[in-house]
């Protein structure tokens, strides 16, 4: 039996995507900017208009459109320049009658549909990193409970922590144990997502379709 096809959208180095092929799934990743690491078939395009164009050829979509809007790390007077496409690629995803999510930083859950919170905690990672999915699809997903009873592993920003009253900056082994993921590069990193969290989410949607 044929794996479910699915699009990968916005999808950087595939932290993403990773968590998607573990859950079952035959993964596609796009991306306007090269991505050498991403582990499967993957097509430099903009997303959006690519979807557009291709979205009857998968069974689902994930979307993981830019952040920078939202995210604490860039500076206040910064954050309108960036632009805004969770509501564009959201009105794309519900025209295609298909599931999808949409995941965004903290600083976005305003803007996604009655979103759930992931945390690595949850899945025995040694990183908080919490993120929002908005689940286009119908079916309740019941989250476990943050366990915040660890010093995490930082893998975005300035990557310093206090251990021992000294601060220092954690390796890309170390964020690369924390996050699950074995490819990426130190920037990768920053911007990647756990595949756990989507392999979580993935799971669901599999079973959505069968």
């Amino acid at each position: 039996m044929a794996k479910p096809k699915l699009l990968d959208l916005f999808c950087c180095a595939g932290g993403a995507g990773m968590g998607f092929h573990r859950a079952g799934f035959e993964v596609v990743g796009i991306d306007r900017s090269p991505q050498p690491r991403y582990p499967f078939r993957f097509i430099q395009a903009d997303a959006l208009q690519y979807l557009a164009d291709n979205w009857k050829n998968f069974n689902a979509f994930h979307a993981s459109p830019p952040c920078q809007r939202y995210s604490v790390l860039t500076p206040t007077e910064h954050q309108d320049k960036h632009p805004d496409l969770i509501g564009p690629t959201r009105d794309l995803l519900l025209a295609t009658g298909k599931p999808y999510d949409i995941e965004n930083v903290p600083g976005a859950r305003h803007e996604l549909h009655n979103p759930i919170m992931l945390c690595g905690s949850m899945f025995g990672l040694k990183t908080h990193r919490h993120r929002f999915f908005e689940i286009g699809f119908d079916v309740l997903i019941m989250t476990p409970a943050c366990k915040h009873d660890f010093i995490p592993t930082v893998v975005s920003g300035t990557t310093k922590r206090l251990e021992n009253g000294k601060r220092r900056e954690h390796t890309v082994a170390e964020c690369r144990a924390a996050m699950d993921i074995d490819w990426m590069i130190r920037k990768e990193l920053d911007q990647a997502i756990p595949p756990a969290y989507t392999e979580y989410i993935g799971n669901h949607m599999i079973e959505y379709l069968r």
